[in-house]
């Protein structure tokens, strides 16, 4: 017999087993009732999720990570780590804000309310991620401003040879260091507000609080562009940078593989957390962009297309990367040997009459045939000498764009379309970061109003939200800020990712449980999740991210934080040393701060002083399926009634036939 559908206030109720119907008519009466904003379309949507997970680590974070650690040995780790951890977390959460339509904290709060510290804790994370991660913006808009010049100003050396801090390091090198940031010797000495900066940074935030101010209605239009135009330009670089002299050794140094460092630990904790921080699990920005989505979606198509595009566009990156910086070996080598020719020519007597050319083969032989009797010789920089040794050297963190990209642009043929590439080049790169930060303030914006902790307009609440992460970024535009940029980089979006990715994927498996959520996902996607889902989800994640976390611990607990600094004397990087007391103590803060939120929440509810108002999904299923049932026995009341009423006019026409028959003759 089919299950019998009742409809009451345009909600279908039915009177299947428990499981799967009940879900159904929870998610429908949501659905029915729910005037919460939506994406225009299904593409507007999915460029919001790549637009946010392929960013800025994608162009000089993962390469850099993969030239340290191997180079093709860096991607099998890297692919592993996707498969067993990114793509379910991944999916986890796509699957988990379709399914609630809230942001990160009320999803947590309806889950289970002692969970909803894995909320604030990925707000708390998201915030301190875009606090400097928009400073990077403002970097990307002060070179492009200067970009409307030729010659470019980081072309060449100011002041005809006499700034011998330029002479020392590079144009490049100096620009960045000393015109842009005009650092500081050390992190303990501030020196002030860099006013260049700050205002390129005010500039970032103005672009992003404009952008952002209708929510998706106006963020989902500007994706079109900040999601699309990265491709463009790095497709074009990609053309130009294969073509290059030197782009052979370049691709053939990123994918040869040294399988010797997969013996490392460390080459796969730096593969899991390039996984996380890239495809931006565990910041709430996920599950705030899926939660905009129907419930009919099919979330495990998205959860796969867009993690692979990710990891695609990481990859592709790296071999457009390095053609450039295997053109910018190859230049820097052979001038450094022409350099040394010249010395061996005008400073060794008789030399050059010999004919002799100096080489990559023969350059340290000539070398050690001089450097006796020839001071010239025996003090000679060959730094820059090996292509090998350039290449080890070449990339890292932000030196790779703002000193190293555009050296090498600096020798890009014609010479006269320097800014062209410059202008294209930091255009996306600040597409790169927009795209990413409009998810990451969506991971505070949508949890905060979606909890009811901001009750007015949302346009107040982003304009709010910008001013104070602007006041509290100048703490990045002081003369030291690249060094507090450098520690935010490091501890706030790393280590707690791992944590809160940990309880998420326990909270929703275990506590949520994966019978409902299989149920939620046959609902919403037309199929229960595969073998492949379920044994990662329930074993194969939660067991790699616990190693991974062993594995981190020891190795911050056995090792001084240290970091590097630019030495004006020198002209280089050089190390620093250890932090400060301070500085040590704000790793520590920013490791520890967001995860503390999960226990803390945990006790305060547990213990009833911070008691969970609101309506859980438990509780708001059992509310449902109690109305539904009064429902079904009303209508049930109505027939019985009517076939009363019915029973007793047939007897009383019965009745009244009986009396005219018996008038009758």
């Amino acid at each position: 017999m089919g299950d019998e559908v009742i409809e009451q206030n345009g909600v279908e109720l039915s009177n299947v087993e428990a499981g799967t119907g009940k879900e159904k008519i929870v998610m429908e009466e949501d659905e029915s009732a729910d005037d919460r904003p939506a994406w225009d379309n299904k593409i507007q949507y999915l460029l919001s999720q790549i637009g946010f997970a392929v960013g800025l680590g994608n162009v000089w974070r993962f390469p850099y990570l993969c030239q340290r650690n191997g180079g093709g040995a860096f991607l099998i780790p890297y692919l592993i780590m996707l498969v067993i951890e990114g793509i379910p977390i991944f999916h986890l959460e796509l699957a988990i804000g379709q399914r609630i339509r809230k942001g990160s904290i009320d999803v947590w709060n309806q889950i289970n309310p002692l969970l909803g510290g894995v909320g604030v804790a990925m707000v708390a994370v998201s915030f301190l991620v875009a606090l400097y991660y928009n400073v990077i913006i403002g970097w990307c808009a002060f070179y492009f401003f200067n970009s409307f010049q030729a010659p470019l100003p980081w072309a060449t050396c100011p002041g005809n040879g006499t700034v011998l801090e330029c002479e020392k390091s590079s144009p490049t090198a100096y620009f960045w260091y000393r015109e842009a940031l005009d650092t500081s010797e050390s992190i303990e000495d501030g020196g002030g507000i860099n006013w260049k900066m700050m205002l390129c940074i005010f500039t970032a935030w103005l672009i992003v609080c404009v952008c952002m101010i209708k929510g998706i209605k106006s963020s989902g239009k500007a994706i079109y562009f900040t999601a699309t135009f990265p491709y463009v330009v790095l497709l074009i670089f990609f053309f130009r940078g294969v073509t290059l002299e030197g782009a052979g050794e370049g691709l053939a140094f990123l994918f040869i593989p040294r399988l010797d460092k997969l013996a490392d630990p460390i080459v796969w904790l730096e593969a899991a957390t390039q996984i996380f921080f890239s495809l931006s699990v565990a910041f709430g920005g996920l599950i705030s962009f899926s939660s905009y989505n129907p419930r009919k979606n099919n979330c495990t198509r998205d959860a796969v297309v867009v993690a692979i595009i990710n990891s695609g566009t990481s990859i592709f990156a790296s071999i457009v990367i390095f053609s450039v910086l295997g053109f910018k070996a190859v230049t820097d080598s052979r001038k450094c040997l022409q350099e040394f020719q010249d010395v061996l020519d005008t400073r060794v007597p008789g030399f050059a009459s010999t004919n002799t050319t100096v080489t990559a083969a023969n350059y340290m032989d000539l070398w050690g045939e001089y450097n006796t009797t020839n001071p010239a010789v025996r003090d000679f920089n060959f730094g820059y000498c090996s292509k090998e040794g350039n290449l080890n050297n070449a990339v890292g963190g932000t030196g790779l764009a703002f000193v190293v990209f555009t050296e090498a642009m600096n020798q890009f043929y014609p010479l006269e379309m320097g800014p062209f590439w410059s202008i294209l080049f930091f255009l996306m790169l600040a597409n790169l970061g927009l795209s990413s930060m409009f998810g990451t303030l969506e991971g505070v914006i949508t949890p905060l109003r979606d909890a009811g902790i901001w009750k007015w307009r949302k346009e107040f609440l982003v304009v709010l939200l910008c001013v104070v992460c602007f006041l509290i970024g100048l703490i990045f535009a002081q003369y030291s800020g690249s060094y507090w940029l450098d520690i935010f980089n490091d501890y706030s979006g790393t280590f707690p990712l791992l944590i809160i990715a940990f309880f998420e994927n326990i909270a929703i498996v275990y506590v949520y449980g994966l019978k409902r959520l299989s149920d939620d996902l046959e609902y919403m996607t037309g199929s229960r999740p595969n073998i492949y889902w379920k044994v990662t989800w329930m074993f194969l994640t939660p067991i790699s991210m616990l190693v991974i976390f062993g594995a981190t611990i020891y190795t911050e607990a056995t090792r001084t934080i240290t970091y590097k600094g630019w030495d004006a004397a020198l002209g280089q990087v050089v190390d620093k040393g250890p932090y400060p007391w301070w500085g040590e103590m704000m790793c520590y803060v920013l490791i520890c701060l967001p995860s503390l939120f999960i226990p803390l929440v945990f006790f305060l509810r547990l213990t009833g002083v911070m008691p969970y108002r609101g309506e859980t999904l438990k509780s708001k299923q059992a509310r449902v399926v109690k109305s539904g049932s009064r429902g079904a026995i009303s209508k049930q009341n109505l027939v019985t009634d009517s076939l009363k009423m019915r029973f007793s006019d047939l007897k009383a026409h019965q009745e009244d036939s009986d009396s005219v028959k018996a008038m009758l003759p």
